[in-house]
């Protein structure tokens, strides 16, 4: 069974003070675009990526809110536009993920690291996904 790796992009894309405000959509679809390799490759061997995590194939879903929301999956990510909070649709997916199957959520924030540990997922901050 591969295990998921559910990225809040939000989180992710703001982790790096780079300009992305000016073009939320458009860091999303870079940040889209480096875990497709990802999918194919493994996440890197950073702290806090489990090591099933490390080795291909996984699945990548990519959460996306407000201004991000438009992004299209490609074929090795899908993408998830939250209705309303992305977090609650993380906490969703995972939720709903079938049982034993790992499951890796990419944020900082505290507050969804602690919904989601309590529905059996790893976590990591954004340097696990972030490229270089």
């Amino acid at each position: 069974m591969k295990g998921l790796v559910v990225v809040d992009a939000a989180n992710v894309v703001g982790s790096v003070p780079d300009g992305w405000w000016r073009d939320r959509r458009g860091a999303a679809e870079r940040l889209r675009d480096h875990l497709a390799n990802l999918a194919r490759t493994g996440l890197p061997d950073r702290p806090g990526v489990p090591e099933w995590a490390r080795h291909p194939p996984v699945d990548i879903v990519l959460v996306v809110e407000g201004a991000a929301r438009g992004v299209d999956s490609v074929e090795d990510v899908r993408v998830e536009a939250a209705p309303g909070s992305g977090d609650d649709r993380i906490v969703e997916i995972v939720a709903e993920r079938e049982p034993n199957r790992p499951c890796l959520v990419v944020t900082a924030d505290q507050g969804l690291r602690a919904r989601v540990k309590t529905l059996g997922a790893q976590v990591t901050g954004p340097r696990a996904v972030r490229p270089g």
